[in-house]
């Protein structure tokens, strides 16, 4: 059965030279407990898609010209914005791509996760281990206890001390952790990640995978991943979909796409991946203007 289905997706952005149509009938499945890894080039849509499910396209400039979005069997796209703040941060959670951007470096680590916890709270105060009925510092303790329990979880050293940290003074590893922390405070049962090891190096994301990865086997969530690194998606999806100038253009389990790709634009992706047996060229030339 699947957690969340997306049909005839279509998006246009208006800019100064008029509307273009960027989703082009984006149809999309994922399964419960999968992890789904979306794929394509930079432009084809992919992030676009992911924040079209949390509804956080804003419109405008953004326009929906048609499609639905089901999750667990409800259409996001009919929903109202209080029914759909109700189900971001705790039924559908979001790690966007830069923690660089989506840190704000005014502010510590402790007050950007308190306010989320508090905020989920306010639906289920169970989530942060209290009553309804408890009075404003309890619920402002409780909410920061559980964020210092997330902060260990992802592997962030000393949390009680390093959640009244600034941002600028945690490396790219752990301000992305910080992100997946922050993510998985309201228990979603759908977490999209944009992109969250692109600005690591390939130790720091080895180790960022294998924590997702963990989080998804441990806490019975279903996660979209995207990403443009074909790699990765071998690595860590059991599903993946191909995107290409606003639509799947491919889409199966992982291997079997992979292995043996049916769509062209598939194959010439794939193509495009450096293995060991790819031939080096005899002379590595320069381009033209370049320092050589």
């Amino acid at each position: 059965m699947s957690l969340l289905e997306i049909n005839g997706l279509r998006l246009a952005m208006r800019s100064f030279d008029g509307e273009t149509e960027v989703l082009n009938g984006v149809d999309l499945a994922v399964g419960e407990n999968a992890i789904a890894g979306v794929v394509g080039e930079t432009g084809s849509g992919k992030s676009l898609t992911g924040l079209s499910i949390s509804r956080l396209v804003p419109t405008p400039p953004g326009r929906y010209l048609g499609g639905t979005i089901r999750f667990d069997g409800q259409d996001l796209m009919t929903a109202s914005e209080e029914e759909m703040r109700r189900l971001r941060g705790r039924q559908i959670g979001m790690i966007f791509q830069d923690p660089t951007t989506n840190l704000n470096p005014a502010f510590r680590i402790s007050t950007q996760m308190v306010d989320i916890a508090l905020n989920v709270a306010k639906s289920d105060p169970e989530l942060i281990g209290i009553q309804a009925r408890s009075s404003r510092r309890a619920r402002r303790v409780a909410a920061r206890q559980r964020c210092v329990d997330l902060l260990g979880q992802v592997g962030i050293s000393d949390p009680d001390t390093r959640i009244d940290a600034y941002p600028h003074t945690f490396s790219g590893g752990m301000r992305q952790r910080v992100l997946i922390a922050m993510a998985l405070i309201g228990q979603p049962r759908l977490l999209i990640a944009d992109e969250p090891t692109t600005a690591l190096d390939v130790s720091v994301q080895a180790q960022v995978l294998e924590l997702m990865s963990s989080f998804v086997r441990e806490r019975d969530l279903t996660m979209i991943f995207i990403t443009h690194n074909i790699g990765v998606v071998a690595q860590l999806c059991t599903d993946v979909s191909v995107m290409n100038a606003g639509r799947v253009v491919e889409s199966g389990d992982v291997r079997k796409v992979l292995k043996n790709p049916e769509d062209s634009y598939t194959k010439e992706l794939l193509s495009a991946v450096m293995t060991r047996d790819t031939p080096r060229p005899a002379r590595n030339r320069a381009a033209a203007g370049a320092v050589a």
